[in-house]
């Protein structure tokens, strides 16, 4: 699969997360172009602060390659990661991050800090901002209909 097909799954796994109410976040896991793995948001419904769209596809990924090194994959995921995120993708040692929507609230991989920057044990190839503005308009329109909702 191409890397447009990869970031529509992972724009795929955001619109389920959208609606079941969580914010729309989807990641996706492949290995020489195949997928490995899905995760979507899944905080508020899990009751669980580690249940981010990458943390799921990374467990997933673990589970059915049978090993933690994922030296071998890449990870396509609709907003820039989180630092629990960015660690988690250091730690698994993925190969390539590519990501749509920037995050100046919370990404760790250019907008806030670079955690990558940081003389960590593994640094993965990253692409940021790709097809940014699919990924990007997709998270305005759920914060839209959220604040409408508010108010209404």
């Amino acid at each position: 699969m191409t890397d447009e097909m990869l970031m529509s799954l992972a724009l795929e796994q955001a619109r389920l997360a959208a609606a079941e109410g969580e914010v729309p976040v989807g990641a996706v896991i492949a290995k020489n172009g195949e997928v490995i793995s899905t995760g979507r948001n899944r905080r508020e419904n899990g009751k669980n602060a580690l249940a981010h769209a990458e943390i799921e596809a990374i467990d997933l990924a673990c589970k059915k390659l049978g090993g933690w090194r994922l030296w071998e994959c890449d990870l396509f995921v609709t907003l820039e990661p989180c630092p629990m995120c960015t660690g988690a993708i250091i730690n698994s040692r993925i190969r390539r991050l590519v990501y749509g929507a920037f995050d100046p609230k919370a990404g760790s991989c250019s907008s806030v800090i670079n955690l990558f920057d940081l003389p960590y044990n593994h640094k993965p190839e990253v692409t940021a901002g790709f097809m940014q503005e699919e990924c990007s308009s997709l998270l305005s329109e759920f914060f839209e209909k959220l604040r409408k909702k508010k108010e209404g």
